[in-house]
This record gives C-alpha cells, sequence and structure tokens, in this order.
C-alpha cells in the first residue's frame, strides 16, 4: 500500500520576508505620507512669516502680540488679504487709480530705487495680467547641449536687437531649475527649435517640484501616436 502522503509533490513555501528589508518599506511608507505634510507646513509657515510682516503696519497697540499677550498665528495672513483686496479696490476705482499712477511717477525719479520698482511693476504686469504670453506658454528647447531637452517657459518674444544681431527669429525662454524652479537660466532660442508642449504650467511646475516623478498625462495625445521605442537591457 503506498502513501499517498509521501508521494505527493512538495509545494515550495513562501520566503520569508526578511526584517531588514520589511523595516525599509516600512520607513518608505512612513516617508510617503510625511514628506508631503512637512514640506506643505514648511511652505505654509514661509508664506505666513511673509505675510506677518504687513502688521509691522498696524500701530504698536493694535498688534495681537499687546492685545492678546502672545503672537497669534494666521493674523498677518487675514490682514494682507484685506489689504490686497482694499488696494484693489481703489486702483479700480478711477480716482484712486490716478492716484497710484501719481505716486508711482514720483517713485520712478527717485535714483537707485525707481529702476528697480519700474522692473518689479513690469514683471508682476506681465506675469499677472494677460498683457503677454509670459510663462504662460510650456516649452521643450534642447538645454545646456544639443540632444538633452529641457522644459521651459516662453518669457518674452520682443527681442529686437538679438533678433537683430543673430539674423533669427528668437525667443526668450526660462529654463528653471528643480526642486526649486524659482532659480534657472535664461536662454534665447530661435523659434523653430522651440518644441511647445500641451501641459499646463501648473502640470509642469508640479512636475519640476517632484523631480519629474510627477508626470501629466498627454490629455491632447492623437490616435495612433507612436512613441519612440524603449531600450530594453540586454
Amino acid at each position: 500500500m503506498t502513501d499517498h502522503a509521501s508521494s505527493a509533490p512538495d509545494t515550495p513555501e513562501p520566503k520569508e520576508r526578511h526584517p531588514a528589508r520589511a523595516f525599509r518599506n516600512y520607513l518608505i511608507g512612513g516617508l510617503l505620507v510625511w514628506i508631503p505634510i512637512m514640506v506643505t507646513v514648511w511652505v505654509v509657515r514661509f508664506l505666513s512669516r511673509i505675510l506677518d510682516q504687513s502688521l509691522l503696519l498696524l500701530p504698536r497697540a493694535w498688534r495681537p502680540e499687546a492685545i492678546f499677550g502672545t503672537y497669534v498665528p494666521g493674523v498677518g495672513i487675514m490682514l494682507s488679504l484685506l489689504l490686497l483686496f482694499l488696494t484693489g479696490l481703489v486702483v479700480r476705482n478711477l480716482f484712486g487709480r490716478r492716484i497710484v499712477v501719481g505716486v508711482e511717477d514720483l517713485v520712478r525719479r527717485i535714483p537707485v530705487i525707481g529702476p528697480v520698482y519700474g522692473g518689479a511693476k513690469s514683471f508682476s504686469e506681465t506675469v499677472l495680467t494677460d498683457k503677454g504670453r509670459s510663462f504662460k506658454q510650456v516649452v521643450m528647447v534642447e538645454f545646456p547641449r544639443s540632444g538633452i531637452y529641457s522644459i521651459g517657459f516662453i518669457t518674452s518674444e520682443e527681442l529686437e536687437e538679438v533678433q537683430h544681431k543673430t539674423a533669427e527669429d528668437v525667443v526668450c525662454v526660462f529654463v528653471p531649475t528643480t526642486p526649486n524652479p524659482t532659480t534657472g537660466f535664461i536662454v534665447l532660442v530661435p523659434r523653430q527649435e522651440v518644441v511647445p508642449l500641451d501641459m499646463t504650467v501648473d502640470e509642469a511646475f508640479k512636475m519640476l517640484l517632484t523631480l519629474g516623478v510627477v508626470v501629466p498625462k498627454w490629455k491632447n495625445k492623437p490616435a495612433g501616436a507612436r512613441l519612440a521605442p524603449q531600450q530594453t537591457e540586454t
């Protein structure tokens, strides 16, 4: 009589996870939860400290430290939002606009301060309004050398001197660094070498802030579009 138990094939037992690998996976899982939280808290605190500078506009007796005896976070943010709203309300008025224009003309005539104020004014008008295409078009250019592509933003197309001396239709592209997109490089690129992208400015900044980990989906992908073949390791 044969022993059926002994004739049955041996089933491989599942390998136990190594404790070091399990510990590493738990650490990564915790980091994935806490890193976005800590970055968000840091950004909010950084902006809060900047906006809290608006409290200096109040008399010392009206500040939270004098009224409540301690620092109250968030009061500066509320005061800044209220100040921005009231300023915009005044500027939209014809009389208020004339006052602002008169003060700006006076400031622009002050040595050193005038050029700085004028540059900041022109930059804010270009970026925050619809007067131009600055930071409204995401493009791709070959930078820092041919064959390597970087994401950038068109900042200016009115480059008369550059276009005259290069005899080409040139655009100005800002190529930001990552993960800090507030710094970067200004490159002057012939228009025919600029590759427009369908991703929005917000999607491009999200890609830059995440070191290219978060890549936006190609929403306008044409039917039957062929991608470059991926090389497989041999």
